[in-house]
């Protein structure tokens, strides 16, 4: 499996954890720790009702931000490997948006990685959300790490 993915239909964040550890060998030992960060859609945003997301990308661009953002971030905290699925496109409330997964022989490197892998997404990844609700549709004018 590769370590980035971007997927347009819900996903079982869980189930990919497993399926990655042990297609990366990473179920067997070497790594002490992972570190695991889930992100889900919720109902509301600002203030307001939320109904439907559409989250936009770049096809080719995005992954490849992606996968020089987890490169990098293993380079800088010394963890072995990690995973970053994406959901794109129509998302609905309650669904999974991101899963970002860090492995290391110790939790400090895992924690890092992990963080910081979510960090850069929410900074550096190009994708745009257009939110539906009660009003109508409106475009995020900034991503949480904004703020």
């Amino acid at each position: 499996m590769e370590r980035v993915e971007l997927r347009t239909a819900p996903f079982d964040p869980y189930a990919d954890l497993r399926r990655f550890q042990r297609s990366r060998g990473l179920d067997r030992g070497a790594c002490g720790a992972t570190a695991v960060f889930v992100g889900s859609m919720r109902d509301f945003n600002e203030g307001e009702a939320v109904a439907e997301l559409f989250l936009e990308h770049y096809p080719g661009m995005t992954e490849r931000c992606l996968e020089e953002i987890v490169a990098g971030t293993l380079d800088d905290t010394g963890a072995e490997d990690a995973r970053v699925v994406h959901r794109v496109g129509p998302i609905l409330p309650g669904e999974d948006i991101v899963l970002v997964a860090a492995f290391s022989a110790h939790r400090a490197e895992a924690f890092a990685a992990c963080r910081a892998i979510i960090e850069a997404l929410k900074r550096d990844a190009p994708f745009w959300k257009r939110e539906k609700g009660p009003a109508g549709e409106r475009w995020v004018s900034c991503n949480t790490g904004d703020r």
